[in-house]
């Protein structure tokens, strides 16, 4: 069996420093797993409860719970917005979170990785995603959520799966997510 990691990433920049994370994190996936990285999100309109009526929602939030339901984790990487996660990362949970209770990520482990030029690392925003994923239901890893800061400048010449410390920062999230995973057949 595969292990399904769906990685949503916050930044819709073609060359953002976040998707190369999420692009090492597949790259570094061990055997038998696979990180999808969802490439919808920019087409998920704004959550709004007229919209979110069954059998009329809109097809790109539609496939996205889809997505996330296959899933066996989830993998969210984002950089911070103004101090916090990207509006198009918090509409995704918004989505995904809903029906309340019974949304696509109820009980799907999932941890974030964060990334900023800052010696933080977009800590706050990593700390906003772990805690509105954990209300929309997501079995949060905390201890697997990572925050990447101060190499952007290295990250320019060498892309994150070739760095030793990212690459074995990223090794470690995956390894947590993995074990997370609940066995089919126990």
């Amino acid at each position: 069996m595969t292990i399904q990691v769906l990685a949503l990433v916050g930044s819709l920049r073609s060359a953002s420093v976040n998707g190369k994370l999420a692009e090492a994190a597949a790259a570094l996936a061990p055997e038998g797993v696979e990180v999808t990285i969802y490439e919808g999100l920019a087409d998920v309109p704004f959550y709004n409860e007229d919209l979110d009526v069954e059998g009329a929602v809109p097809a790109a939030a539609e496939a996205l719970r889809d997505a996330a339901k296959a899933a066996d984790a989830l993998l969210l990487v984002t950089p911070e917005y103004n101090g916090t996660t990207p509006a198009v990362l918090n509409n995704a949970i918004d989505w995904l979170s809903r029906p309340y209770g019974a949304g696509a990520v109820k009980d799907l482990p999932a941890a974030v990785v964060s990334g900023s030029p800052s010696a933080y690392g977009a800590q706050w925003a990593n700390a906003d995603a772990r805690k509105a994923l954990g209300v929309a239901g997501a079995k949060v890893l905390e201890e697997a959520s990572i925050a990447v800061g101060g190499r952007f400048q290295v990250f320019a010449e060498t892309h994150p799966k070739d760095h030793e410390e990212t690459a074995a920062e990223l090794a470690g999230v995956l390894s947590a997510l993995v074990g997370a995973v609940e066995p089919v057949n126990a």
